[in-house]
């Protein structure tokens, strides 16, 4: 999963010691969001010891944050999506009665649905 923030990018600002922020402590900003799976608080706490700002580290983790559960709402809503078309594909083609039966396609879309619900509650 890539992330930037182009906003971050085009406006850089200095860190605590004077030296940029550059596009390195993004990437680590990333690695401890996406990745490694800190919470907020630890993603902040690493960064500022990694001498980044105090506002900068929460300004940065806020909208990592922010981008992470929209490419989550994202991947669930196209989970619902793919699932339903697969369980209803694989309903019409059984009751069409072409001497199959499409239990693979229904029970696999009926999970990817379910799949996405569940995760689309989670991010909420």
């Amino acid at each position: 999963m890539a992330i930037t923030n182009s906003r971050m990018t085009q406006n850089p600002t200095t860190t605590e010691t004077g030296r940029p922020v550059v596009q390195e402590d993004y990437d680590y900003a990333v690695s401890l969001i996406a990745h490694q799976k800190r919470t907020p608080t630890q993603a902040v706490q690493m960064l500022i010891n990694d001498g980044i700002g105090k506002e900068m580290a929460v300004s940065m983790v806020a909208n990592l944050s922010e981008e992470v559960n929209k490419a989550k709402k994202d991947a669930a809503q196209k989970d619902i999506l793919y699932g339903a078309l697969w369980c209803v594909g694989g309903t019409v083609a059984t009751l069409a009665d072409v001497g199959y039966i499409f239990w693979g396609a229904i029970v696999f879309g009926g999970i990817q649905m379910i799949k996405g619900f569940i995760s689309l509650n989670q991010g909420a």
